[in-house]
């Protein structure tokens, strides 16, 4: 249930509304797919810009989100609470 967010970043939201709601597990791996998804949108605003955006934020930083999105199913499907590199010490759901 913890990975599906990560596949498909806008259904975060699923193992909170689950049986799985009360779960610190969830809860955790719900807040970094939140993270990521707005790191995602960030990055493709940001990814916009002329010039610097196209050759440099939006190649870089799309590399970056699908190591971490990789990195964090890894860490669901073993069962570990990991934060993922640089975004992961964000806490928007408590």
């Amino acid at each position: 249930m913890a990975i599906i967010g990560y596949i498909i970043p806008l259904l975060f939201f699923i193992p909170l509304v689950t049986d799985a709601k009360n779960s610190p597990f969830a809860k955790f791996h719900a807040n970094q797919q939140l993270v990521l998804l707005i790191a995602a949108i960030a990055v493709n605003v940001l990814g916009a810009l002329p010039i610097i955006g196209w050759f440099i934020i939006w190649p870089l930083g799309t590399i970056a989100l699908i190591v971490f999105a990789i990195m964090g199913i890894i860490n669901a499907a073993k069962g570990e609470i990991k934060e993922l590199p640089l975004i992961g010490g964000f806490k928007i759901i408590n």
